[in-house]
């Protein structure tokens, strides 16, 4: 195999190989990258025997062929070298080597066979359907925060990807939950989705699908099954085993029946949430609201460093009501918020809270009180 590629094309190509590689490795294979090349096409496939992102760039393909390679290693190098340098890869299947050469700079690294790398067998999915780049991106961006980390309850490992009824009918819903908060997100069921399988598409695949959702104008090709979820542009293919497990019926916890209503400015609000938090103790985190008319006070009293307190200007017309939070979870749900407004409703001081962004409810957060 003989090619020649251009250093950017490269290092987005082998950035995405390599951020599949798991650091710790038993099977030495799965650390490197699988490099394809025929045509004037190249591809860089990676795995970690539960995800598998497949690469394809364009290049200058002298020689046919294909080979692995460290992942971590060769994507080093490429980023190491110049801008703008023609970088060219050689394979000497014989001596088990690949020369990378850019300019001056010559580097032979150790290759391991391709006959021994493993390819994620491809399955019938059930359901295909394409959405805009931004629309997943907001579905799995808004959600993903509430991922819990518990390897015990793993079937809340990642974000429950469904079709769902809405208010004005069917929807594509995004939800995670740790049990101290929920999100469920909406977006409009895109056409071929109606008969999809709700999947738990895990925490690692939704961090690396992020990176085929930065285009605005990139059509995302949808393909699920019961097993697997697939996520493709003309570019880069990501194909992943979901999480075998059922999501628990995350409708029972969401409140209905919260009336006592919170109008606050969401920035403002997350400034004076991480101000007021930067005296707690790390350990509870423990913000206390006292809501009165049109004025809402957050106030931190930890014994052992001190106290704070912050007076905002809201909308509120209820009786008085004192709630706490943990801080962490306030400010990772206000940031949340695109538009300038968040509503909270409350119930009770022990009752979950809802947030939504003004009236918008295709977007709903819920988070638990705490004791303060």
């Amino acid at each position: 195999m003989k090619i020649s590629i251009e250093r950017a094309t490269l290092l987005k190509a082998v950035g995405q190989a390599q951020s599949v590689v798991e650091r710790r490795n038993t099977i030495p294979i799965l650390a490197n990258v699988l490099i394809e090349a025929e045509g004037n096409t190249v591809s860089f496939r990676a795995t970690d025997l539960d995800i598998e992102v497949v690469d394809k760039a364009p290049a200058q393909v002298e020689r046919a062929g294909a080979t692995t390679v460290s992942a971590v290693m060769l994507h080093e190098i490429v980023r190491k070298l110049p801008d703008g340098a023609l970088v060219q890869l050689t394979d000497d299947g014989a001596a088990g080597r690949i020369t990378v050469q850019a300019g001056r700079s010559v580097f032979s690294l150790a290759t391991l066979p391709k006959e021994d790398f493993p390819v994620m067998a491809s399955s019938e999915y059930a359901s295909n359907f394409s959405a805009p780049a931004p629309v997943l991106r907001r579905l799995f961006d808004k959600s993903k925060f509430a991922i819990s980390t518990e390897e015990t309850r793993y079937y809340l490992n990642g974000v429950y990807m469904h079709v769902a009824q809405g208010e004005g009918g069917p929807v594509l819903r995004c939800v995670a939950t740790d049990g101290h908060r929920l999100a469920r997100i909406d977006a409009a069921l895109p056409e071929g989705a109606t008969n999809m399988p709700g999947v738990i598409v895990p925490r690692k695949t939704v961090g690396e699908l992020r990176k085929l959702l930065e285009d605005d104008d990139a059509k995302i090709a949808v393909s699920v099954s019961e097993t697997k979820v697939r996520f493709a542009t003309p570019a880069i293919t990501l194909t992943s085993k979901v999480i075998d497990g059922t999501f628990p019926d995350y409708s029972r916890v969401i409140p209905i029946g919260n009336t006592r209503r919170l109008e606050v400015d969401a920035a403002e609000f997350a400034k004076a949430v991480d101000r007021v938090a930067t005296v707690s103790s790390e350990r509870s985190r423990a913000v206390k609201l006292q809501l009165d008319e049109d004025r809402l006070v957050l106030s931190v009293n930890a014994p052992d460093a001190g106290a704070a307190e912050e007076e905002l200007a809201v909308a509120y017309g209820d009786e008085r009501l004192e709630i706490g939070f943990n801080a962490k979870y306030l400010l990772e749900i206000a940031s949340q918020v695109d538009r300038e407004n968040a509503v909270f409703l409350f119930n009770s001081s022990g009752d979950p809270t809802l947030m939504r962004e003004g009236n918008d409810t295709s977007a709903v957060y819920v988070v638990m009180p705490m004791r303060v």
